[in-house]
């Protein structure tokens, strides 16, 4: 995942029919936000480390999210999803966000981008 534009783009759908400039920014702003969240026990983000499954941004500029965590016993698991939102939530232009977590399919290492791998030193 180390080509930007594939990083705007990479796990967000739409069959907007809003202007393709206004969703192209609001996919990049969107990304951009997911790149704050942090699960606190590791130091990359949610985004590279691949627990955004799906971004689905509607006409009506609502947002739903797919995510999941790096396990079902995550201690973080109340306070992702909730951050996951209120990231989202804070794009201007944004509506309303939904976040659905989900456990399958499981996370795994695989799904990280070169640059979380690079952070956590797995290469």
């Amino acid at each position: 995942m180390s080509d930007t534009a594939e990083i705007k783009t990479a796990n967000m759908e739409t069959n907007s029919a809003l202007p393709p400039e206004e969703t192209e920014r609001l996919g990049t702003e969107i990304v951009a936000a997911l790149k704050t969240v942090f699960d606190p026990e590791i130091p990359a983000d949610i985004y590279e480390l691949g627990l955004i499954y799906k971004v689905d941004l509607k006409d009506d500029r609502s947002v739903d999210v797919t995510m999941t965590l790096t396990t079902p016993n995550c201690p973080a698991a109340g306070e992702l999803p909730t951050m996951v939102e209120n990231a989202i939530a804070s794009v201007p232009g944004v509506g309303v966000v939904n976040v659905n977590l989900v456990w399958d399919p499981a996370w795994t290492p695989d799904r990280m981008s070169d640059e979380a791998r690079l952070v956590l030193n797995m290469w």
